[in-house]
């Protein structure tokens, strides 16, 4: 007999949450030992101050809109104070197919990825920061209701791309994208300027599997590709070795060009490494950006 479709969504629906609880110990643990490096960045003041008007969305509610501005025309406008727009950060983690690759006994690209904005984010609302997953959870929140929807989006969310290439911030936004980063740089080179179109800026964190980088390959390999296309046969893996790693270098010379010019710092993070030096690292960078 067939089993009920609401009892198999349930169980994969319960079999995704359950990956959170751990990745957020995780990156609780990882968040309190980079603390221990790093001052509060906690600001006072009222946050009256005003920074620009803005489109209303769905998440702001009837409270966020200022009828005054809005009155004027046809659309309805936020008033957006300085203090909530420079205390945001808005992360994304890649939900593509190849962000599932994994040596064995290591982490995911896509769970280390996770770890590390998420513990990017405890940290940065330890700091007096907002936080958001773009393009998934709204406007940025504080607090332990902050951390725990960005959190849960990042470890389970769909990671769409298209929130990266048609970007809803606000000026001047702090972003952190988490990807491998292996589609061409070309590519990444539009969707960076997509976000520097709207003053984002921020850090990218590569996140690379060893084998990735390594190539340790012998003999006769079948590879996959992640895109769905047909499988790779080498008879002599090793042959393509020094082909592969000039390739690799290339790729990696010409993403650090593009994040440098487009002003985004580039942190690159091997799974087989510990989380906390890439966490501080991004810690630093969104807080070089302020």
């Amino acid at each position: 007999m067939a089993e009920p479709r609401f009892t198999r969504l349930r169980r994969s629906a319960e079999q995704a949450a359950s990956r959170f609880p751990a990745l957020l110990a995780e990156s609780e643990r990882i968040a309190a030992s980079v603390a221990h490096g790093v001052h509060g960045r906690r600001k006072s003041g009222s946050g009256e101050t005003f920074w620009e008007y803005r489109h209303h969305r769905p998440e702001d509610g009837a409270r966020g809109v200022d009828w005054r501005r809005s009155a004027r025309g046809d659309q309805l406008f936020v008033r957006e104070t300085e203090w909530e727009a420079a205390n945001a950060v808005h992360l994304w983690r890649d939900g593509g197919a190849g962000m599932e690759a994994g040596s064995p006994g290591l982490a995911s690209k896509r769970d280390r990825a996770a770890v590390c904005l998420i513990a990017a984010a405890s940290l940065l609302i330890r700091g007096g920061e907002r936080v958001a997953a773009l393009g998934e959870t709204g406007r940025a929140r504080a607090g332990r209701v902050g951390l725990e929807l960005a959190g849960r989006a990042l470890a389970d969310g769909p990671g769409t791309v298209s929130h990266v290439e048609a970007p809803n911030l606000p000026r001047h936004a702090r972003v952190i994208l988490a990807s491998d980063f292996l589609d061409p740089p070309e590519t990444w080179a539009a969707r960076l300027s997509a976000l520097t179109s709207v003053g984002a800026g921020g850090a990218l964190l590569r996140v690379i599997d060893p084998a990735e980088e390594d190539f340790p390959f012998e003999g006769r390999t079948r590879f996959k590709s992640a895109a769905g296309g047909g499988p790779l046969l080498f008879g002599r893996a090793q042959d393509a070795r020094t082909a592969y790693r000039q390739a690799w270098t290339e790729h990696g010379g010409a993403l650090a060009t593009i994040a440098r010019r487009s002003g985004f710092q580039l942190v690159t993070h091997r799974t087989d490494r510990p989380a906390a030096s890439a966490v501080m690292a991004l810690y630093q960078a969104i807080a070089g950006t302020r």
